[in-house]
């Protein structure tokens, strides 16, 4: 706990030290580590997975009495509850919006599952209009969610929050449904032998690390990702001085969270702002002791601090609006920028990554991948580092990229809502077939529609 917070503070003045023996404490067996706290410093699927594994039995073990029954469901609807407590301004709205509205509402019956009360602001209303059913479960208890679970004969129950937040996994340990699904909320395997399937794609979930996931793959053709397009991005345009910006200079822009940014990152990029004259790192935080800790280490770097620039929270539309003024995301590894990363080549902004071996270390190449830009995936550090500085010092090259990005962006599957909401019905139907045969959980791979891809505003 301390370490991950001074991960949130930016102080690394013991990280490698605090790594290393929390690392290597997990692979021994040892318990009391969060798996979510051990995502931004663990490249190692198998650690992640014996971490996730041990957390569960010691706070989530499987209930005693189970609910789950042999017996089918005979609905004329296949019925998908979505569990969270994030149905309001939140990431996985901001991504999952449009798809709540674009389910196909003659085959499937949609209800929320809100560990929260109804949310009153315009994001929180569109979420809830979307739903067949919104049920506000935040006075009950876990076992009696489960058994509300029970009495409305859910076929499959979805948990959109995994290990993060003020998620209720207790309640999918009774198996209240037939089928269970980690999707989206927590990119890593939840180590639990009652979540049946987690969503991926190829890239994500290589075949050869199947293994390391407690749960079964559930492929899907393009992207493992949600992304709704009908996102607004402000039309009140943000000048560089409103952002704080200069006038002039390339824009490094890196808005993921503190906590995903290790030392080895920012000293790529304080090199980056040694080579590239007039360069600026913007970074997303309004914390003083994250600003000064950052301040500090880019002296050590032989960095003005000067150079670098802090961006404050703001309105989701107005963010996505100068997010445009960036010239190139910088992401971090092995904790990549999901919802983050999809902002960003939404608002227009390239997106430059480095690939590991986990889930989190993937997402952002999955991404990229899914809209036609491979080139922007590098497998090191150092072809990382290097392609970073070749934009930024090739106006034409950063130029292109750009252009690239604002045609695929409307021809790509990425931000197609209604392709990709077909591509996880068909997933759901293929559980809740094979439940409907009596057969267990399997990895499976859903295949792509035919149908031309529509193109999006």
């Amino acid at each position: 706990m301390l370490f991950h917070t001074q991960l949130h503070c930016a102080d690394w003045s013991n990280y490698f030290d605090s790594q290393e023996k929390i690392l290597t404490a997990i692979n021994a067996g040892q318990h009391g580590y969060t798996p979510f706290q051990v995502l931004a410093i663990c490249e190692s699927a198998a650690i992640q997975q014996k971490c996730a594994i041990t957390y569960t039995s010691d706070k989530y073990p499987v209930a005693e009495t189970l609910l789950v029954k042999e017996q089918c469901y005979q609905h004329d609807k296949i019925r998908i509850a979505y569990l969270s407590d994030d149905f309001r301004e939140h990431a996985m709205a901001f991504l999952m919006a449009g798809v709540f509205e674009q389910h196909d509402k003659n085959r499937f019956e949609i209800i929320a599952v809100s560990f929260s009360p109804e949310d009153s602001s315009e994001t929180g209303q569109r979420l809830k209009n979307s739903f067949s059913q919104f049920i506000d479960v935040s006075r009950l208890g876990n076992h009696e969610v489960a058994l509300l679970i029970e009495e409305l004969e859910i076929d499959i129950a979805v948990d959109l929050m995994g290990y993060t937040g003020q998620c209720r996994t207790t309640i999918f340990s009774f198996h209240p449904a037939p089928v269970q699904v980690n999707y989206l909320g927590y990119p890593a395997t939840m180590g639990a032998t009652y979540m049946d399937y987690i969503f991926a794609d190829s890239y994500l979930i290589p075949a050869a690390y199947q293994e390391c996931y407690s749960e079964k793959i559930a492929y899907l053709p393009d992207c493992f990702q949600a992304n709704d397009d009908r996102r607004l991005i402000s039309a009140e345009k943000i000048t560089r001085t409103q952002a704080g910006l200069p006038e002039t200079g390339f824009v490094f822009c890196a808005f993921n969270n503190s906590y995903k940014i290790s030392p080895v990152f920012f000293e790529i990029w304080m090199r980056l702002l040694k080579s590239v004259p007039g360069s600026v790192l913007w970074l997303v935080t309004d914390n003083p002791f994250v600003q000064s800790n950052f301040r500090n280490a880019a002296i050590q770097h032989g960095v003005e601090p000067e150079r670098l620039v802090y961006a404050s929270r703001m309105k989701y539309a107005e963010h996505l609006a100068r997010f445009q003024l960036a010239d190139l995301f910088l992401d971090t590894l092995p904790f990549n920028a999901g919802t983050t990363a999809s902002d960003a080549l939404w608002a227009g902004v390239p997106v430059i990554t480095c690939s590991g071996e986990v889930f989190a270390a993937r997402m952002a190449g999955s991404l990229l991948h899914a809209l036609g830009l491979p080139e922007l995936v590098t497998q090191n550090l150092a072809e990382y580092e290097a392609l970073a500085l070749k934009i930024a010092m090739t106006p034409v090259l950063s130029a292109e990229i750009r252009t690239k990005l604002a045609e695929n962006r409307r021809t790509y599957p990425l931000f197609n809502t209604a392709r990709f909401c077909r591509h996880l019905e068909a997933a759901y139907t293929t559980m809740w077939q094979r439940h409907q045969r009596g057969e267990s959980p399997a990895s499976f791979a859903v295949q792509p529609i035919s149908e031309p891809v529509i193109k999006n505003a």
